[in-house]
């Protein structure tokens, strides 16, 4: 009920500013025009959404490497099981991300959407010439390549403690790995996890503007800038 909510507000303050002075189409093409605002919509939201995703992305890297990849918790924004460092550090991005004023900077570019992609934008041909299509495919590309340099730090570092590991086991064979692998990669990852955590808000702040680069291009493969 509050995304319902938050979307009808939402969608009233923009009519409210832009739809008042917009002409109503009255035969089939109104159907046209709505399915394109839709697909929009989606396009720009699903840019986010892979932007965000990049920490779950990185936590669930960094769970499988650390051991915590069984200890999954509930996301309350989606409902489903997501990794215990992932959600960690999607909350927090969502912290830094509203200390910043995001969300000021997102209902901006929703607001201004409409002065970059009018009602009579050309979505339709963009996506047939393909630009569209290729924009999303390497978009999907960047946001998984920024997930695992997100997760690189302590990636390297558990593979240098299986490697350590794995010389304890051939000089002394009497050592039970088990019991001493587990534990020691949850203490070094909790370790390296504290160190990189205050590098964090820095990490996020760049990552948003990759974003919102990644959307202002998304609106000028569609339509391009206004011309003032």
């Amino acid at each position: 009920m509050f995304k319902i909510g938050i979307g009808f507000f939402i969608s009233f303050i923009v009519f409210m500013t832009y739809g008042m002075e917009q002409s109503i189409v009255t035969n089939a093409e109104y159907i046209l025009v709505l399915i394109q605002e839709m697909l929009i919509g989606i396009l720009l939201g699903f840019v986010v959404y892979l932007f965000f995703m990049i920490v779950q992305t990185a936590g669930s890297i960094m769970d499988m490497q650390i051991g915590f990849a069984m200890a999954n918790v509930v996301d309350p924004h989606t409902g489903a099981s997501s990794p215990l460092l992932g959600n960690f550090k999607y909350m927090l991005m969502l912290v830094v991300f509203l200390m910043m004023n995001g969300h000021h900077y997102l209902l901006t570019g929703l607001m201004d959407s409409y002065q970059w992609l009018p009602l009579t934008n050309d979505l339709f041909a963009r996506i047939m010439e393909g630009g569209v299509t290729d924009f999303l495919t390497r978009t999907f590309g960047n946001t998984f390549l920024l997930a695992l340099q997100v997760a690189a730090p302590l990636v390297v570092a558990m593979f240098l403690t299986d490697l350590g590991l794995g010389f304890l086991v051939k000089t002394a064979p009497q050592f039970n790995i088990f019991v001493i692998g587990i534990p020691l990669k949850i203490i070094i990852g909790l370790i390296l996890l504290m160190l990189l955590l205050p590098g964090m808000a820095v990490l996020f702040e760049k990552l948003f503007a990759i974003m919102f680069d990644s959307l202002e291009h998304l609106l000028g493969i569609v339509q391009g800038p206004p011309v003032e």
